[in-house]
């Protein structure tokens, strides 16, 4: 079943954001008075297909739903009729092409806009105070000064009031500078300020990592204690084979004590591929039973693991949780603020990775993406909704890149002919061309090699 919803939440996921991508040049091109010969989501085959309006416009829904594409007449492509030439593509004003080419990536940051302030209009904005939950003994935030039950006020000089406007900051600073500057409240009251300091490169660069972040410097946000009662024990795995059940209260591992589920993840994960001691209490008995830990590949980091999954964790207490509501002005305002900052972030990352400040790791290919449209959809519309913003704002970015093949290589065409007044020799747009497709499919291939590797190590 997990499979079905990866590919059934990457296939709808791609299908919508690539049509909305599409119908922008659409709209735009049939508004500048260009002739639109096809408007096709999918490639191959047409499973659907009409013919519409003066100009005899085909709408196709196609076989291969992994794409789409708007077809202008252009005369390059083929003989055009007399009658027709002026609403050729090569016959428009440049103005009017790189209208058109933008407004592709255009309408992918409205539709997260326009999702964005849905939700929050509909829904509010829930969020979890920035509280610090536990810190490693001699981990970096630990010599920086960061506390326990610390609540993170400002970084970098920025209000922040939600756990993940602070995994922003610090994903900012870590690719950047290295250096993150908190004002944190103590539970005393007592203000102060923090100074994180990564003073070298490549660990400043490992902690860019996928998921390297916050084990790396060395702190958890707070949240409720879990205890550690087993749950569900998978049948087959390490635990089951070897007699733990459901209830079981586990109280050390290779006899150092375990407090609660968070130790026990640790304490395991910690152990692949090896022979442990877990001592337990049942219906007041303890025991302990020997085991072996199987491995699995998590972010390119070998974890150990026995197949078992915690008791419902307890709700996150009032004081912990701040909702913001919006009215349909504010909820638009807020939408528009959160989808220029993950772009931003977004375009940040990019050209640090371009730089070797941060991880090449980080780019994802297909595989990843369906992981986790598929994990959205199963968790519900929210969280699917949420993966559709990310991918739409990325689509839009990425459309931007002056990469010839991409929308923004073209409208740098554009540019160019604009300003000299005649268009660029048919060679050099087909070196580009050639160019554009190998830089494509080398960030393609590292994408797909980095899904690869994450999941053999």
């Amino acid at each position: 079943m997990g499979i079905l919803w990866q590919v059934a939440g990457f296939i709808l996921g791609v299908s919508l954001l690539v049509a909305v991508h599409e119908y922008g040049h659409y709209w735009a091109a049939r508004r500048l008075g260009f002739k639109v010969l096809r408007f096709s989501v999918g490639f191959g085959p047409a499973l659907w297909k009409r013919v519409s309006g003066a100009d005899r416009t085909e709408y196709v829904i196609a076989a291969l739903p992994l794409g789409g594409y708007v077809k202008l007449l252009d005369e390059r492509e083929g003989p055009v009729p007399d009658a027709d030439l002026a609403r050729s593509f090569t016959r428009r004003p440049p103005w009017q092409r790189i209208l058109v080419l933008l407004a592709g990536p255009a309408a992918n940051f409205a539709f997260a806009i326009l999702v964005l302030w849905g939700m929050l209009w509909v829904m509010g904005s829930p969020e979890v105070r920035p509280v610090v939950g536990r810190i490693a003994p001699d981990s970096m935030v630990a010599q920086a000064g960061l506390r326990a039950d610390d609540e993170i006020l400002r970084l970098g000089g920025r209000e922040v009031s939600s756990q993940g406007e602070v995994l922003f900051g610090l994903i900012d600073a870590m690719s950047d500078d290295g250096v993150a500057r908190f004002t944190v409240r103590a539970p005393n009251g007592g203000e102060r300020d923090v100074e994180l300091r990564v003073e070298d490169a490549e660990a400043r660069r490992v902690l860019t990592e996928p998921a390297a972040l916050m084990r790396g410097i060395g702190f958890r946000f707070w949240s409720p204690v879990i205890p550690s009662r087993l749950g569900r024990v998978l049948p087959g795995g390490p635990a089951a084979e070897a007699g733990l059940r459901e209830g079981d209260v586990v109280t050390a591992v290779d006899g150092v004590a375990i407090a609660d589920f968070a130790a026990l993840a640790d304490a395991i994960n910690a152990r692949p591929n090896r022979d442990i001691a877990v001592r337990f209490t049942r219906d007041g008995v303890t025991s302990e039973v020997s085991l072996r830990t199987s491995a699995e590949i998590v972010q390119g980091r070998e974890i150990g693991r026995i197949r078992i999954e915690p008791t419902p964790p307890p709700p996150l207490p009032e004081s912990m949780v701040v909702q913001r509501r919006f009215g349909p002005v504010g909820a638009l305002v807020e939408g528009s603020v959160r989808a220029w900052d993950m772009t931003v972030l977004q375009a940040k990352m990019f050209g640090r990775m371009l730089l070797g400040q941060v991880s090449l790791k980080n780019l994802s290919g297909p595989l990843t993406i369906a992981e986790y449209a598929g994990s959205s959809a199963r968790s519900g519309l929210v969280q699917f909704l949420g993966f559709l913003v990310v991918i739409s704002l990325s689509l839009g970015f990425l459309n931007l890149l002056p990469i010839p093949i991409l929308d923004g290589g073209q409208i740098v065409y554009q540019t160019i002919e604009w300003i000299k007044g005649s268009p660029l020799a048919e060679r050099v747009q087909v070196a580009g061309q050639n160019i554009g497709i190998v830089m494509l499919l080398m960030l393609m291939g590292l994408a797909l090699f980095n899904d690869v590797a994450g999941k053999i190590g």
